[in-house]
């Protein structure tokens, strides 16, 4: 048992008998009153979000998490499905579960699944991917003054904002934390 002043984001928790996952987490502690955690989480069964406060040295039981480096593979439908390169196993995930991930999935592109109980919890991506520029619009002469962007598409459908000089076809490194273009790959 830990106390809720130990809780990250991340983490698992059993709470009112259901595993839940943090999504969020704050210490606060107002004025002249007692410190306490606020805390955003996911429930495993139902899927559903909500926010708990706890005391700060209330005790909450910890469930063990198991990650695993996988690949994407494809797409069924509207799930995603990914493979452990070492056991050739796959495991589909549904859209709810890989997130804002899915803008920065291409094939054979590795992701950490955290898992509780054999369950996919969550998907977490690298902080920076290397993606192709399927759409570019040309950039027009004179109009270099002072870093000037364009709005271009990568081949998961996605736009971003990128320099002058990039053109379709060309590989680029995107940061997947804030969407944004990094530099050529």
């Amino acid at each position: 048992m830990a106390t809720a002043n130990d809780l990250r984001r991340g983490m698992a928790v059993n709470y009112k008998g259901d595993v839940a996952v943090i999504l969020d987490m704050q210490h606060r502690t107002p004025g002249n009153l007692r410190a306490f955690v606020q805390v955003s989480m996911r429930s495993i069964r139902t899927g559903k979000s909500s926010d708990v406060r706890f005391s700060s040295t209330e005790k909450v039981e910890i469930v063990p998490l198991f990650t695993k480096k996988m690949e994407f593979s494809y797409m069924d439908k509207e799930d995603f499905v990914f493979c452990d390169p070492e056991t050739y196993e796959t495991v589909t995930i549904s859209p709810s579960i890989v997130g804002d991930a899915k803008d920065y999935l291409v094939e054979n592109g590795e992701v950490t699944v955290t898992s509780i109980e054999e369950r996919a919890v969550m998907v977490e991506i690298p902080a920076s991917v290397t993606l192709v520029v399927s759409e570019a619009p040309e950039g027009i002469k004179g109009d270099s003054a002072n870093n000037v962007q364009k709005s271009i598409t990568l081949e998961t459908g996605i736009s971003i904002q990128a320099p002058l000089f990039i053109k379709t076809g060309e590989k680029i490194r995107v940061d997947t934390r804030t969407g944004k273009y990094m530099e050529r790959a």
